[in-house]
């Protein structure tokens, strides 16, 4: 399948507060957005893929947004794997292209937890409630601490992930965000669960994104010169809550980026810049070591080096990641991705040719990568 699909638009909604707005008109905002960026009317869409809304889960929601987009596709559904999901869905899309179940397919989601209901983040955890097992956050802290000792990383390579996403969500003018962060303020900011501090921490906003997916063939024969063919696709669900886990220092991320990189026929020292996927900090070192880019315990060390800076190694979340540019899970990454392959980011990696994203969904239960390259 390599190079076989190719994301043809992307769309977005300004990121943030939507107070009064409805999750499905965000969407349709961002679909609009993205049909336009393609340059493709929507007629041509015959699928519709949607991610379930983190806040309020619903019966037959993808049906809910295809008929306010005013589409009868022929392939339709939601999902959910938390965070992953967007990835999770482009590869289904891809894959129902190659089939020929569709021709032109968007992947959308929006969600309103700013200015609605949160409940999702911080609802208790199962019977281990009783013992205070509240929130994303304190499953996170979990992971974050068995870590840090396990490898001894100091603080400051949790604090260079932060430093780094906010630096350059503060040139991004679309970031909700903008706000840059040195590492003395990253010190200083209060816990959250300790060890987690505040600015390890992701946003909560209100938010959409789209995008529209299609053959590399319709592509061609339709002249859609921004076409950003997909080089791999893969996933991984470690699927245990954290406290069943037998390893909190490594997650299925490992497996989901064997696939991807093996069907692109590429390895990390190929790859020129990446969106990883930063719900909280922690989360990025382990990727960065789950995919390969760094040994066991040294992403921290590679990252406070300067490695995922612009001009580093690897230059990450070049448009601000969850923590800077809006807390939305994960569309926004592969919209940046599609945007550096393109050559038309706001902070532009001169020369890359192939990108990496990575989506996680729950408490690391579930991974999705893609690899992207540039067009032809």
């Amino acid at each position: 399948m390599r190079g076989r699909t190719v994301i043809a638009g992307v769309g977005h909604t300004a990121y943030g507060k939507h107070p009064g707005r409805d999750r499905v008109s965000l969407i349709v905002e961002a679909v609009r957005n993205a049909l336009g960026d393609a340059g493709i009317e929507k007629d041509r869409v015959d699928g519709v893929l949607v991610k379930m809304a983190n806040s309020e889960p619903s019966f037959l929601y993808g049906q809910r947004v295809a008929e306010a987009l005013g589409i009868r596709p022929r392939l339709g559904c939601s999902l959910d794997q938390g965070g992953a999901a967007n990835i999770a869905l482009i590869a289904y899309a891809a894959m129902a292209i190659e089939a020929g179940m569709c021709e032109v397919a968007v992947v959308c989601y929006g969600d309103t937890p700013r200015t609605a209901s949160r409940a999702v983040y911080h609802r208790p955890r199962g019977d281990e409630a009783i013992y205070g097992w509240y929130s994303v956050a304190a499953g996170y802290a979990m992971i974050h601490q068995a870590y840090r000792h396990a490898h001894k990383v100091r603080d400051q390579g949790f604090g260079a992930v932060a430093v780094a996403c906010r630096g350059n969500g503060a040139r991004n003018p679309n970031a909700q965000l903008r706000k840059p962060l040195t590492m003395d303020d990253y010190l200083a900011s209060p816990w959250v669960v300790e060890p987690l501090r505040r600015d390890d921490c992701c946003l909560v906003s209100d938010g959409a994104a789209a995008v529209i997916l299609t053959s590399a063939k319709l592509a061609k024969e339709l002249g859609l010169r921004a076409a950003v063919p997909i080089l791999g696709l893969g996933q991984g669900q470690e699927s245990w809550d954290v406290q069943y886990r037998p390893d909190l220092t490594s997650t299925m991320a490992r497996s989901s980026a064997e696939t991807a990189f093996r069907m692109a026929g590429l390895g990390p020292r190929d790859i020129n810049v990446a969106q990883i996927y930063d719900c909280f900090t922690i989360a990025v070192l382990m990727t960065l070591e789950d995919y390969g880019f760094c040994k066991p315990g040294q992403a921290g060390d590679f990252a406070a080096a300067g490695g995922i800076a612009a001009g580093g190694r690897l230059p990450l979340n070049t448009s601000g990641g969850l923590l800077s540019e809006t807390g939305t899970p994960g569309l926004q990454l592969v919209i940046e991705g599609v945007r550096q392959m393109r050559g038309s980011a706001t902070l532009q990696v001169a020369g890359a040719k192939h990108c990496v994203v990575s989506n996680q969904g729950g408490s690391m239960q579930t991974h999705a990568t893609l690899i992207l390259g540039a067009p032809a």
